[in-house]
Parts: structure tokens; sequence; C-alpha cells
């Protein structure tokens, strides 16, 4: 007996009809069950050891296709869970905190912020307002992400953004301290950084490269680029969260029909929630 779990990343039992696909990988022999949506799943008349090793494939509606190796016991019930990412090609609906509700230092970062590219002078709540959905979805992962992350100890890169001048889905630019970039350079010796190749970052044409730093995270990563005036003594930073292919691999997806394309925020919320437990705040409806 199988009583099976298919959950979201935060932990909610799916509720929506899903096609569960069991294959004997001894036999070959092939079951399929639906779910009660929103109840555990349990499945009956099935082998346990030594010949109970199945493939489980799940294919919700509104989530990635997912499947997972299961060892069933030879008496008794086996309990087992999947995790499910949201398919960003079924969301809805996205369901982002108010401006009040920011923590303090996401808030004073927009505050801060009255020239950012594109809107108009807007700052603070007008700015947050102002941003569609997919900007304020990546503004979160990456508030969410370098509230956690420091290049030195006691000081997180979040408290050293200055201003936001740019703000796209996978990245924005900020004004930083010159010496955010000196920290994260030495961070490097201490593991918390590694020197990557920046060359596919570009600013604007009066800015010079100044180094490329990642951290460790096998899935989420975060990368910091670093540019400097040739006019002025002015630093900026392109930080952007890699997606470097943990949609699949962290929720073990059968097949993502959404690859080929530029990291989207809705994956990055996702893997820093399962595999790093950082949660951006906003919810995904689909």
């Amino acid at each position: 007996m199988l009583h099976l779990s298919l959950v979201d990343v935060r932990g909610a039992t799916l509720d929506e009809p899903c096609l569960v696909r069991l294959t004997n990988l001894l036999s070959g022999e092939v079951r399929q069950v639906r779910n009660t949506p929103g109840k555990l799943l349990t499945i009956t008349n099935l082998k346990g050891k030594p010949n109970g090793l199945y493939r489980v494939e799940v294919d919700p509606l509104g989530y990635l296709s997912t499947f997972k190796n299961i060892d069933l016991e030879s008496s008794g019930p086996t309990l087992a869970e999947m995790v499910f990412a949201i398919d960003r090609s079924r969301v809805s609906q996205v369901r982002f905190p108010s401006f009040a509700e920011l923590p303090a230092d996401a808030k004073a970062l927009l505050v801060r912020s009255a020239n950012v590219r594109t809107f108009d002078g807007k700052k603070g709540e007008a700015l947050y307002r102002a941003l569609d959905d997919i900007r304020k979805a990546g503004f979160l992962n990456i508030v969410a992400k370098t509230r956690v992350t420091a290049a030195r100890p006691g000081q997180s890169v979040l408290s050293q953004l200055q201003e936001v001048v740019d703000l796209r889905g996978d990245r924005c630019f900020c004004v930083v301290p010159h010496s955010l970039r000196d920290d994260t350079k030495n961070a490097v010796n201490g593991g918390l950084f590694r020197t990557v190749d920046g060359g596919l970052h570009h600013f604007e044409d009066d800015y010079s490269p100044a180094g490329s730093f990642k951290t460790p995270d096998r899935y989420g990563n975060l990368q910091l680029t670093f540019f400097a005036s040739t006019k002025e003594d002015r630093w900026v930073a392109d930080i952007d969260i890699d997606d470097a292919g943990g949609i699949e691999h962290v929720f073990q997806v059968v097949r993502n029909t959404v690859t080929g394309e530029p990291t989207h925020p809705y994956d990055i919320q996702q893997i820093l929630i399962r595999y790093q437990a950082i949660d951006p705040a906003y919810t995904l409806l689909v």
C-alpha cells in the first residue's frame, strides 16, 4: 500500500485532479489512478520489496509533470511525498504583498529609487504599484535572496544596495558602494562567492566591467556583476538569480515544456522556496 502526498512548494496538498502513473521497474506492469483533490492518495494492490520498486509519474493541470522512484515496503503502508513546481504558463494571477506589507529594507530601497529607467521618476509606493507582475516578482526574489546573502559578516548584500536604476524581470541594476565589490571579491577566499565570467552582462557605455561573482548554490545562485563609471566614482551592480536547470532537477520534472527561454522569476521563486527555504512572500495562483 502506498500513501502518496502531493504538495506544492509550501507543503499544501494539491487541490486539483492529477493523473498518477505507476510503473513497476522490475516487471514493467503499469497502473494509472487519479487522486481526490486536496486529499492524501492511497493506492492499494501494489507489490512490496523485493519487487516493489515503482516509478511514479504525476501530471497535474497547473504544475510541471514530476516523477519519483519509490521502493515500497514488504508489508504495511509506505509513506511518500512528491513536491511540484507551478507551471508558469498556467499562472492565472499573482498575489503580491502591498507596499505597506513589504519588509522595511525593501520599502527603503524603493523610496531611494527615484531614477528607475522607464518609470518617469516614480519612487516608493508609486514605483512598486507601477511594476508589472514579472518585474515585481523578480524584485521580490532579489530582495529575499540578497537579504540572506552576505559578502561581509553581519552585513547583507541588500543593506548595501543604494538605489535601483533599472529593473527587469530577470535582474535589476543597483547603485552600490565600491566596498561591496571589494567585499565580494574578498569573499571568494572564504567560499561565499566564486569568480565567474561576466562577459554576457552589460550596462551603459560609459561603465567598464569590474568583475562578476556567484554564490555557490547549486541552483538559484545569486550573481553580482559590477561596473565602474569611467566619468565619476560611481559603481553599479547587475544582480540576478540563476535557474541553472534547477526547475528540472530540484523537482525531478518529467518534461519541461518552457525550456529554452530566459530565466523566469516564477521559476526562481519555486526554487528559492523549495531548495533554499527562502520565501519571497508572493503567491502564484493557477
